[in-house]
């Protein structure tokens, strides 16, 4: 008998094999008119942009029910509290630690000290002279101010997670107040959340398509030529990455969550690939929750409160690459960082993670912010947008793998993780999905 392959493993080989078509049309057929608008442009760019936003279809609902699920299931609003400042302190010492290990390796491999040495004047001075305008961030205190949405069916709209956070936590602490009420609303959100998470199921059954044409689409349009002058910054930043991933967050499962570090990244291995693939932290959402719930054992209690505010403004990845970019940049230019820039740099990292959430082209801006700051060139930026895409990619990979951590760490603390689910290897596994003809 056959074993049936695993949708993981369907799209770990859709994700390959789109790698692979789109390296060669970016080598061999960069220039065929065919490919490019009837393929890349066309069937490529279609399927995978109706997949991000079948993903970015879930995210809105799929919040607002669970979290509704998981205020009213602690019940208790001082344990959510306990549960917020605990999410919120974690992310940040997260956030710390990544930009921190960045820092430290970047200055001992130094990346990009003999960048122009090797030919690259050219390059450098074609980027230096492409104007760099990087969007303006919001002061910290508008951060504040905006969390509180002026219009909450906006912020639905806009898909603001600070702002559809806030106001659904709020309407679930009112409903824990009225009582009856408030607990048959409850009963229902449960049910609309049980139906949203079957959505998840059915949106991942075509996942391996999706996957395979977002793949196909990024490499036919980057490929790895960009690669190469850039190969030192980039390389250290894989590494950087790996290691947080890898060594930082096991450290803290094995100490704080008291689980497997083998066995997390195995379950989470889908929301990594749907990560990698869609580079969003927002649009994986739906796959992360399903991930740490059905797989992983973390109560609704605790997953539905930690999942969306890691996604929003938890950025352990985009803090490595600010770290290494800018030793890397700093290099290029030939300009010397002092101690008190460095540690002016991991706070920055660290404020700008809170400060830009929910702003589009969060990486750059918070790059801008930091140059800056620290006196280097905003235009050097233009150096490293090349590989930028195919770094956002890994780095929103170690962005949902940090949220799961410290969702783990504060369920482990909340005492609501289930232990046998997590050891069990075919918990929350999907299986074929038979629709019924009828209602009954």
């Amino acid at each position: 008998m056959i074993k049936k392959i695993s949708l993981t493993n369907k799209i770990l080989i859709a994700m390959g094999l789109g790698l692979i078509l789109g390296s060669l049309i970016n080598i061999f057929a960069a220039d065929q008119a065919i490919i490019q608008n009837y393929f890349v442009n066309g069937l490529f760019h279609v399927i995978g942009s109706a997949f991000i936003n079948s993903l970015k279809m879930l995210v809105v609902p799929l919040v607002t029910f669970s979290l509704i699920c998981g205020v009213c299931g602690i019940g208790d609003i001082n344990a959510l509290g306990r549960i917020g400042l605990k999410s919120f302190l974690l992310y940040i010492f997260t956030t710390g630690l990544a930009v921190s290990l960045a820092l430290a390796i970047a200055i001992t491999l130094d990346p990009g000290k003999d960048f122009v040495n090797q030919q690259h004047a050219d390059f450098v001075n074609q980027q230096h002279a492409t104007e760099f305008v990087a969007k303006v961030s919001p002061s910290i205190t508008d951060v504040f101010i905006n969390i509180i949405p002026s219009n909450p069916i906006a912020a639905f709209a806009q898909g603001n997670m600070l702002q559809i956070i806030f106001f659904v936590i709020l309407f679930a602490i009112a409903m824990l107040m009225t009582g009856n009420i408030g607990k048959q609303l409850a009963e229902t959100a449960e049910k609309l959340n049980e139906v949203m998470m079957q959505v998840v199921t059915l949106v991942m059954e075509v996942a391996p398509i999706g996957v395979f044409c977002l793949m196909a689409k990024t490499f036919s349009e980057q490929g790895f030529v960009l690669i190469v002058p850039m190969i030192g910054y980039f390389s250290v930043v894989i590494l950087c990455l790996l290691l947080h991933a890898l060594g930082t967050f096991s450290m803290l499962l094995i100490f704080f969550a008291k689980l497997n570090p083998i066995t997390f990244y195995k379950k989470m291995r889908p929301a990594q690939i749907f990560a990698f693939s869609t580079a969003s932290s927002n649009a994986t959402i739906p796959v992360t929750l399903y991930a740490l719930e059905k797989r992983i054992g973390v109560n609704n209690t605790t997953a539905a409160f930690t999942v969306p505010l890691g996604a929003t403004i938890n950025m352990d990845g985009t803090a490595i690459m600010q770290g290494v970019a800018t030793v890397f940049i700093a290099n290029v230019y030939q300009i010397d960082l002092g101690l008190s820039q460095y540690i002016t740099i991991i706070g920055m990292s660290i404020l700008a993670s809170i400060g830009t959430a929910g702003v589009p082209g969060v990486g750059l801006i918070m790059l801008a912010m930091v140059f800056n700051q620290v006196g280097l060139p905003v235009e050097g930026i233009g150096l490293i947008l090349g590989v930028d895409r195919l770094l956002d990619m890994l780095r929103t990979v170690v962005n949902i793998t940090g949220d799961a951590t410290v969702t783990c760490i504060v369920a482990r603390g909340e005492n609501t993780i289930d232990d046998a689910v997590f050891n069990d290897p075919e918990s929350g596994s999907i299986s074929e999905i038979h629709l019924p003809h009828k209602l009954s």
